[in-house]
């Protein structure tokens, strides 16, 4: 979707344009990166346990052809992008035109909040937030969506640590969560919507120590067990911690997987009957609703991204409906169409790179958006949106600066 700027005049706009470009900003009002309320239509829901997945399809019944982006678990199972430590980078930047021969590439030291990340395909790269890379110095989760474009110099990616506890170097790169992609997950919602929204370091830790905690008393299963001796001779066998502090370490556990799938069941078993009726009702995204609770919204380009994504989101979604919370009533296919056209004034920034990508914000009350959007040449158009319900605390939005 385009959403053309109202300013007073050519030269504002020139300004205001070239900071939404380069830099973080506060984006003028009328322009919001919201949803568009007539754009997309929501169907009836897929149920599995605790969850419900609402298909969305676009609003005309038609989605993009397929998109040219290589998502980061195919770029880094061929090789062709490479993940690792900021203070082991030496690759090559390309110099600007009559800038002389190509020169080393370093950094400082390895940083908890910063990795290097490389791709040399000739396809650019899809990063959405919540993915995880594993390995290094610490198991990270990529901290924001963007575009990565192809054959591009190394590039300082924004993480967020989801290992507290180890600085050791266990590989020189990174590698993904899982051998296949039936396999792969990324973080939950809720250790998600820490990154996304609360960009902070220890609200991610924290938001890590609850989510194992979580699993290690829902499925005491997981953990290791010991022999208490009884007062009458015999013995009380008594779960154990998982002994980890990592989130995919504790995903990987065999019975925590297990549990995942087990959750995820009516969807991933049924995965390619699934996926080819997303195909023929052309859905590009869902609606989530955890134990009645609607409280997500992945939207992509087109079919095609939302099926090579679908593995990984379906079990970061049944993860979550794992975890301990409050009923609620079964929401209905109006409640989850009006999530999506839930208030769009608030207050909105962006960043972004010029002719690559732009990354926006639009925080409403109760309520974050995330719009991804392409600015490449002949590909300008949203490639993934995230409407996050926001549990916790957060301070409400400001209203949007009129210029």
């Amino acid at each position: 979707m385009n959403r053309p700027m109202w300013l007073g005049t050519a030269a504002l706009a020139m300004c205001a344009w070239a900071a939404l470009e380069q830099a973080s900003g506060v984006k003028a009002a009328g322009a919001p990166a919201g949803i568009d309320e007539n754009e997309f239509r929501v169907l009836a829901p897929i149920e599995s346990g605790n969850l419900l997945l609402f298909p969305v399809i676009k609003s005309n019944g038609k989605s993009l052809d397929t998109t040219p982006f290589l998502t980061l678990d195919e770029g880094i199972k061929s090789g062709q992008v490479e993940v690792t430590e900021a203070g082991r980078v030496q690759g090559l930047v390309r110099p600007r035109p009559g800038a002389g021969p190509w020169r080393p590439f370093r950094m400082g030291g390895d940083q908890v909040n910063t990795l290097v990340l490389v791709n040399n395909s000739d396809r650019p790269l899809l990063l959405l937030a919540g993915e995880i890379v594993t390995g290094g110095k610490q198991d990270r989760v990529i901290a924001k969506d963007r575009i990565v474009p192809p054959g591009s110099d190394p590039i300082d990616l924004s993480v967020f640590c989801i290992e507290p506890g180890r600085w050791v170097e266990s590989s020189a790169t990174f590698g993904g969560t899982a051998k296949s992609p039936a396999e792969s997950f990324m973080v939950q919602p809720t250790v998600r919507q820490q990154a996304m929204v609360a960009k902070n370091q220890q609200e991610v830790w924290d938001s890590v120590h609850r989510s194992i905690a979580q699993m290690e008393l829902a499925h005491p299963a997981a953990s290791a067990t010991v022999t208490v001796q009884g007062g009458a001779g015999g013995g009380i066998a008594v779960p154990q911690p998982l002994n980890t502090t990592s989130y995919a370490k504790a995903m990987q556990n065999g019975a925590i997987s297990a549990k995942v799938d087990e959750a995820a069941a009516p969807v991933m078993k049924s995965r390619e009957q699934v996926l080819a009726r997303l195909k023929q009702e052309q859905a590009v995204g869902v609606v989530v609703a955890v134990r009645g609770e609607l409280v997500w919204a992945d939207l992509f380009a087109d079919t095609d991204l939302l099926s090579r994504y679908w593995s990984k989101l379906v079990r970061s979604y049944a993860a979550e409906s794992l975890t301990e919370g409050e009923e609620h009533a079964a929401p209905t296919v109006a409640d989850a169409q009006q999530f999506l056209n839930a208030p769009r004034d608030g207050m909105e920034t962006s960043e972004g790179e010029v002719g690559v990508y732009r990354f926006s914000e639009l925080k409403t009350d109760g309520m974050d958006t995330f719009v991804l959007e392409s600015l490449r040449p002949g590909a300008n158009y949203d490639v993934h949106i995230s409407r996050v319900k926001l549990r916790g605390e957060y301070p409400k939005p400001r209203p949007a600066v009129v210029y």
